[in-house]
């Protein structure tokens, strides 16, 4: 039995309005309840999911020196290659058990956004790597704008509102490589709970046990798709600017059993990222008497920077 609501991006591209508005109640109810659910009828092809997954089991296979030749410094691991154990989860000092890429945005027509990103990084052992990885970005970030749009009509605002603030957004595609594991863990896991920063994510390879979900009641569920479909999560963002009606739930990826330590797990995340003017400010439609403002105006950039200090990738 699946744990978490299954909902088919089919029906808000539909031309029938009810089948539409059932998209918009079904997961603007499962993101008020738990923040996750699985989502069908993305845009990703079975072709460009094995192909990428080909591809980035490839690069992690490369030798470490290979791989640390993509390390750059001083961009907080925005782009390139991040090593393993470097990043752990706010408030831990133990560095969680993966390693990991990161493809951004790609942008186009906005030279001060250009300039305000890092480039990409291009892997020359890999003909095929960084161009699998720019079409699987993009239709991650298409796949995103339709979720969105329903969540804007959720949340009683205009359909695209949205739309500009996501268009050349600071978005991140992370391809992860949980290795074997070799000896007893003192106090590692492959990914400590946490709740992520963005707007939303969008997670291949949720296949199979690991992802867990914690219900409001602290009850850890296991987070299972089916092979066709993506687990799309609200990260901190988008929970902060309705005010906590969608919720942000905390998420965690635990240790296989011990006869599964010598496999490896693979998942990959796209984090959904605003361009950094966005205000984060508590919508107003979202505030009423038994929901009071609950947080701070910010903007996105000084939140995710707030969030990459809180993580350990970028240093005071």
């Amino acid at each position: 039995m699946k744990n978490i609501p299954s909902v088919d991006l089919a029906d808000f591209l539909s031309d029938d309005p009810k089948r539409k508005q059932k998209f918009i109640d079904e997961i603007g109810k499962a993101y008020e309840d738990i923040g996750f659910v699985a989502l069908k009828g993305h845009f990703l092809s079975t072709t460009l999911v094995d192909n990428l997954y080909e591809e980035i089991k490839q690069f992690f296979a490369l030798p470490v020196e290979t791989k640390s030749k993509y390390e750059i410094p001083g961009i907080g691991g925005q782009r390139g290659y991040v090593s393993f154990g470097k990043e752990s989860a706010k408030g831990r000092k133990v560095g969680d058990l993966k390693e990991f890429w990161h493809f951004g945005q790609y942008v186009e027509d906005n030279d001060k956004l250009k300039a305000e990103y890092p480039d990409n990084v291009e892997v020359k052992e890999l003909e095929n790597f960084n161009k699998v990885g720019k079409e699987t970005y993009k239709m991650l970030e298409k796949t995103g704008v339709y979720v969105l749009r329903a969540l804007a009509l959720y949340l009683g605002l205009d359909e695209f509102y949205f739309d500009n603030f996501i268009k050349n957004g600071n978005s991140i595609l992370r391809p992860i490589h949980y290795p074997p594991i070799t000896s007893e863990p003192k106090d590692a896991v492959r990914a400590a709970a946490h709740g992520d920063i963005n707007l939303i994510t969008l997670l291949m390879g949720a296949h199979g046990k690991g992802l867990q979900v914690q219900r409001h009641d602290g009850e850890w569920l296991d987070a299972i798709a089916e092979p066709d479909e993506l687990v799309i999560n609200v990260g901190d963002m988008l929970s902060r600017h309705s005010n906590n009606k969608l919720k942000s739930t905390i998420h965690r990826v635990v240790n296989p059993p011990k006869e599964l330590w010598g496999t490896s797990r693979y998942s990959i995340p796209f984090f959904m990222h605003p361009i950094s003017e966005m205000p984060l400010d508590c919508l107003e439609n979202c505030i009423d008497e038994d929901n009071p403002k609950k947080f701070e105006d910010i903007t996105a950039g000084e939140f995710l920077n707030q969030r990459l200090i809180e993580l350990g990738l970028i240093k005071k």
